[in-house]
């Protein structure tokens, strides 16, 4: 009843709207408000929007907006009402476009007016924790977000205030606002990072407004360049060693690679696209010399494919470096990036309406209204999401994320740039999901956003001191130390390099990648090689991690799963207390739960989640052991999760050493029938036949009797290399950087 209600009166209100709606200078043109205006004529997504949009906003018309004082950190009563302000100030100003009822027009001028009076009434949030204090908000991050929704929404009554008013507003509140967030605060502003992506739209976008082509220019090229040397809130450089240009152009040039891999990440590439493509949109509408949306090779448009597929079966974002868990294309900004990419792109332009359909929704723009029609016109075709390689680095050259899908598992392995103070200590980590669940994971970020319970929303001190940390991760840690000593500057002077990726074959699927950085002397070299073979029920994946070390070292090998553990090879001895597994680098928050020497050259480790069993086969030695950790320790405020971990340790000698074991995803259960078929793997044992800095051979053999043998070359990474090897009394020959056979 409710939204029929809204339908009436939005009709109603289409009938006298060519009278009295002003033209969206800054997003939206004329014509496309005509267009999207019929479109409300009829049941669709976008009529849809637009219903929502009214019930939300239809109790500010009666209320207003309250404009608090600032006082409180994220998550707190201020903070969250001047962000409703911004989101309602928007959507008002849309409908306000669409229907022309002045009503939303009253709202965004009456709430901008108490702005203007508050706004020279103080100088800065009395919060004083970031490096870049904002003015409403704690950090100048979120003024800038705000400014970035509030000039959509002045721009659309900006013809239909009086000029007093109009007048008043640009000197008295976003002019200086502006300033505040440019030259007051080039710390901020002239930065190579997701804060001044916002800060640089933010300014321009007011900028297009109010016709000030001072501010445009800056928001563009960025301030007069002035080295700061200071450190962000996360451990970041305010500017970076090779910058010598800042701006929002600037921003696309350095923080995208050619793939369209942003490199702080798939959740903070999720948060950038808002300001990237609503600035790009206002741009290419006033300023169409620029044409932004073919800059650098369309990469604006490439992101948002990149982004896509940067996300599980589910649509989650991989949680690589800070990230906020189930995080996913279901977000506002992604919905907004999907329209936008639909609007302006074509690749994979009629795939993308699946995830819409998907969605089930649509946001208020004019690409929104695109995608509303082509989906009520049947045009959605299936947006298939593939194996890839993303390169990372501005010109490709930083490193990769790697992504192997087959079945419905998927694997991730990340070698990328460290992604400034964002960047977590996990060269040569990988992921695993299957069917969308997480089977070995990655921590993300230590954050609960905007829960004023835990320090504010912000990022908790857990976050540097674990969460960032190599053992939160499926990578190695050598001498139970981080990586790069937990420097930032040392892991952003140089990245891992790819060795080898082809994913051409889906019966066999490998990447490989080596770093030299993570660890003084060490070299290491991980290859995943994903294998579909009949005589399994679901692709295998064998990992290959070699380290060639200097001296011997301790050598530990974390598996962050998910799950229960259902039995393992390995004895367990019970514990008579919870000892803490060390005092620093992440292993004061672990205590350890179990331990068990390794029995014998073969050993494996079952474990049991979402009604699918899993089984890391292992070629261990007499030497080797495992650990059974739980995450808890030393957290008297709680704010870790309570995850569970095996370690998997070897006593690391001088030279190559080889990590091989394979992982079978197999069976499962079902809570109706109780039935349980396939619960153990099918795998006999998996054996190291040769290793050395040259080549790693591995064989391994099902209980039916089929072995196979896989030969990586190690520093040959070319297609057409031949290659001759004697393992025992056999000679292999073969051409490649690999072999697979069954023997």
């Amino acid at each position: 009843m409710k939204n029929n209600l809204y339908t009436a009166v939005l009709l109603i209100l289409l009938s006298v709207s060519n009278v009295f709606s002003q033209n969206g200078n800054l997003i939206t043109s004329e014509a496309q408000l005509q267009e999207m205006k019929l479109a409300l004529k009829s049941d669709n997504l976008f009529h849809s929007a637009v219903n929502d949009a009214i019930e939300e906003v239809a109790p500010y018309l009666k209320s207003g907006l309250d404009v608090p004082v600032p006082k409180d950190l994220a998550g707190g009563y201020t903070h969250s009402q001047h962000k409703l302000n911004y989101t309602i100030m928007q959507k008002a100003g849309m409908l306000y476009q669409l229907t022309g009822n002045e009503q939303y027009a009253e709202l965004i001028k009456n709430t901008l007016l108490k702005y203007a009076e508050l706004f020279p009434t103080f100088d800065r949030h009395p919060a004083t924790r970031s490096y870049s204090p904002g003015k409403f908000f704690w950090q100048c991050l979120n003024d800038a977000n705000w400014l970035v929704y509030t000039s959509q929404a002045y721009s659309s009554i900006y013809e239909w205030l009086d000029a007093g008013t109009r007048d008043k507003l640009n000197k008295e509140l976003f002019r200086p606002y502006a300033d505040f967030l440019s030259v007051q605060t080039p710390q901020f502003f002239n930065r190579l990072h997701n804060h001044s992506t916002w800060a640089n739209a933010a300014v321009g976008m007011i900028g297009l407004v109010m016709h000030d082509e001072d501010l445009i220019q800056k928001s563009l090229y960025g301030l007069p360049f002035e080295n700061l040397y200071a450190k962000d809130n996360d451990g970041g450089d305010i500017i970076r060693a090779d910058q010598k240009k800042a701006g929002f152009l600037a921003n696309i040039d350095h923080a995208f690679s050619p793939d369209g891999y942003y490199f702080e990440g798939p959740y903070y590439q999720r948060y950038a696209m808002y300001p990237y493509l609503m600035y790009a949109v206002a741009l290419d509408r006033n300023k169409k010399e620029l044409d932004i949306f073919n800059y650098d090779n369309k990469i604006l448009l490439k992101g948002i494919e990149t982004l896509v597929q940067l996300s599980n079966e589910k649509g989650e974002f991989f949680p690589l470096n800070d990230a906020q868990k189930g995080m996913s294309y279901y977000s506002r900004e992604l919905k907004l990036a999907i329209s936008i990419a639909y609007e302006h792109g074509d690749a994979h332009r009629n795939g993308l309406l699946s995830i819409v359909k998907e969605l089930n929704a649509v946001p208020l723009n004019y690409g929104g209204f695109l995608e509303s029609n082509a989906i009520a016109q049947g045009k959605a075709t299936t947006y298939q999401k593939r194996s890839l390689l993303v390169t990372d680095g501005n010109k490709g050259d930083k490193g990769a994320i790697g992504i192997l899908r087959g079945s419905r598992q998927e694997y991730i392995m990340k070698f990328t740039q460290h992604g400034m103070g964002h960047g977590h200590f996990d060269r040569l980590s990988y992921l695993m999901y299957n069917k969308g669940d997480e089977v070995l994971q990655d921590y993300g970020a230590a954050r609960y956003v905007n829960i004023n319970q835990k320090d504010g929303g912000g990022y908790l001190k857990e976050n540097k001191t674990w969460a960032k940390q190599t053992v939160a991760h499926n990578t190695l840690v050598i001498g139970d130390r981080t990586q790069c000593n937990a420097k930032v500057e040392k892991a952003e002077s140089a990245t891992p390099e790819l060795y080898y990726f082809n994913a051409e074959d889906e019966n066999i699927q490998i990447m490989s990648a080596k770093d030299s950085i993570a660890y003084d002397g060490v070299h290491q070299q991980r290859t995943l090689v994903l294998i579909k073979d009949n005589a399994f029920e679901n692709p295998l994946l064998l990992d290959l991690f070699r380290a060639d070390l200097p001296s011997d070292q301790k050598l530990r090998m974390p598996y962050n799963y998910k799950g229960q553990m259902m039995y393992s090879t390995f004895d367990n001895q019970p514990l008579n207390s919870l000892p803490v597994m060390g005092k620093k680098d992440g292993f004061q928050y672990l205590w350890k739960v179990g331990e068990a020497p390794s029995k014998g050259n073969f050993n494996q480790v079952n474990w049991f989640n979402n009604k699918v069993f899993y089984t890391l086969n292992m070629a261990t030695s007499a030497e080797d052991s495992i650990n059974f950790v739980l995450l808890g320790a030393n957290d008297p405020k709680m704010n870790l999760r309570n995850d569970k971990a095996f370690h998997w340790l070897k006593t690391g000698k001088k030279g190559s050493n080889l990590y091989a074991s394979v992982l079978e995803t197999h069976g499962g259960y079902s809570y109706i029938t109780e039935l349980a078929p396939h619960t153990y793997s099918s795998i006999k044992n998996v054996n190291v036949v040769y290793n050395t800095n040259a080549y790693s051979a591995v064989t391994f053999e099902n209980k039916e009797g089929k072995k196979w043998r896989f030969i990586m070359c190690n520093n040959n990474s070319s297609s057409s290399s031949k290659h001759k090897l004697k393992i025992g009394e056999t000679t292999l020959k073969w051409k490649g950087v690999y072999l697979l056979e069954e023997i």
